[in-house]
């Protein structure tokens, strides 16, 4: 089992920017693709970006598309989400998680391991 922990969440003004990383422990490996998703209050948890094992691959739900990057360093065990020009809809807590997959996969029910979030907040 692999333990993941968010940190970099915070409070923004619209058109900041923030850096989340998770970093991984535990039974770890490099070969599973990793994902953020975000729960704003009253809402369900939504999928944000996923990155394959080798971080060669990426992708972005199209409300952060260009916004947003995903990125890998398995030396380190760490996913980074650079999010950029950040708007109050952005605010919500982040969660990274862990797939059962290699490739990228959308889908919360294939991840198996999950962060216990960060907080995000941009005011406008």
């Amino acid at each position: 089992q692999v333990q993941l922990v968010e940190s970099g969440g915070g409070l923004v003004q619209a058109g900041d920017s923030l850096r989340l990383s998770c970093a991984a422990s535990g039974r770890t490996s490099s070969t599973y693709a990793m994902g953020w998703f975000r729960q704003a209050p009253g809402k369900e948890r939504e999928f944000v970006a996923a990155i394959n094992w080798s971080g060669s691959r990426t992708y972005y739900a199209d409300s952060v598309k260009g916004r947003f990057t995903i990125s890998r360093d398995n030396a380190k065990k760490t996913v980074d989400l650079q999010m950029n020009s950040l708007k109050p809809e952005d605010t919500a807590v982040y969660y990274c998680a862990a797939a059962r997959s290699l490739d990228i996969t959308l889908s919360l029910v294939n991840y198996y391991s999950w962060g216990h979030g960060t907080q995000v907040t941009v005011s406008s």
